[in-house]
């Protein structure tokens, strides 16, 4: 029969001699609903695809872009998300060493911002590794890869997205918390918080992956899944966006309702101001997008979902990091007191230096020095000794 054959755009499985095989358009074409076929020939040698890719995939030459016009476009994408991933994760770590460096910002909320901002460089990393693990070389058949590697960097990648997701609602639950608690417990809540960021998304990919190794063992695990695969990852990200937009329209009565009675006290309400504006922005900005797409399939709308997830969504982390780091107040004016005291310290070092410097070079010192040299010489001694002698 047919070997497994990769043509460059599809896989194409193995067939037995005279056997005719059908498979869907590639997910990247926008018409999806059509289909390729191919058939065993007798001479063991696959035939060329019928229809071809323009007629069967909706792939007008005359109105679309070429294959290389597509992969110039693609590249350009690639080189967008890349350079707001990198932007991100220095963006991220800056501020982790903001919140870590001052004993000042050592509280639950910030841990709570510091977890999510881990969340965001674990997804910038793991876009990283996918990339280079997948896609580093373009003459890679992809029929025949299938290592671990490659679906551990996968499982890697859904597993940040489900971390992302399920941190940015431990934000919303936070947020509410504090609006609807006049004490809480800072060392009671946190411990839930972080079990449940980090646990629940490693549940979900335990038991993702092993759906993926009993029933759908294939390729390297990024490719369109269907059933109950499908919504392990999907299911849980849906779910957690759906709360915190529950959360948000709460938290928006809440808020009126306070301001309205001026319950909260000065200073406690524009602290909840302050979080509720970074909270509520993060929260229809990074999951609104994914009720939108989450119940069509992979192929609709695939340039918006490219704008969406990876032009604008490679630079989340870099948003998250202005709002909760960079553009707090607080932080803001800890920074330039320590940058005063920086400036200060080496004020008055550099006078110290300069004035013991000053003092050496004088000339006043000098002809103290030369006294102070005149009066221990060796040679002054000798010469009163012997004109006591020759006087006596």
């Amino acid at each position: 029969g047919c070997a497994r054959d990769w043509d460059g755009l599809t896989c194409w499985p193995r067939a037995t001699f005279g056997e005719v095989v059908k498979i869907p358009c590639p997910r990247f074409f926008e018409e999806f609903t059509s289909f390729l076929q191919r058939n065993c020939t007798q001479e063991e040698y696959w035939s060329e695809p019928f229809p071809p890719y323009t007629i069967a995939c909706g792939f007008d030459e005359g109105s679309s872009k070429g294959p290389e016009d597509q992969k110039s476009y693609y590249s350009a994408f690639w080189r967008v998300y890349t350079a707001g991933y990198a932007a991100s994760v220095t963006s991220l770590i800056t501020a982790l060493i903001v919140f870590a460096a001052f004993r000042k910002f050592h509280c639950t909320r910030n841990y709570i911002h510091m977890h999510l901002f881990v969340s965001f460089i674990l997804r910038a990393v793991a876009v990283f590794t996918k990339d280079a693990v997948l896609f580093a070389d373009e003459t890679m058949d992809h029929c025949l890869m299938s290592t671990v590697a490659c679906k551990a960097a996968v499982a890697f990648f859904q597993f940040s997205i489900l971390a992302n997701f399920f941190w940015l609602l431990i934000e919303g639950i936070y947020l509410q918390t504090l609006l609807l608690l006049t004490f809480v417990s800072n060392k009671k809540f946190v411990w839930w918080f972080v079990f449940t960021g980090w646990g629940a998304p490693t549940a979900v990919m335990f038991a993702w992956v092993l759906t993926r190794i009993h029933q759908q063992n294939t390729g390297c695990w990024d490719d369109d899944e269907n059933g109950v695969v499908l919504w392990i990852i999907k299911g849980p990200i849906l779910l957690t966006v759906l709360i915190n937009f529950i959360i948000f329209i709460n938290v928006i009565r809440i808020l009126v309702h306070k301001l309205k009675s001026q319950e909260g006290g000065g200073s406690h309400s524009s602290h909840f101001v302050r979080l509720a504006k970074s909270t509520l922005l993060l929260i229809p900005l990074f999951g609104v997008h994914y009720i939108v797409f989450a119940f069509f399939p992979e192929s609709t709308g695939l340039e918006a979902r490219l704008y969406i997830e990876l032009g604008l969504g490679s630079f989340q982390g870099f948003v998250v990091a202005l709002l909760y780091c960079f553009s707090n107040a607080e932080v803001q004016t800890e920074l330039k007191k320590q940058l005063c005291k920086w400036q200060y310290q080496e004020y008055l070092t550099f006078s110290h230096k300069h004035g013991a410097l000053s003092r050496e070079t004088s000339p006043v010192n000098y002809v103290t020095q030369l006294t102070l040299l005149d009066k221990i010489s060796p040679k002054r001694r000798t010469s009163v000794l012997q004109d006591g002698v020759t006087t006596v």
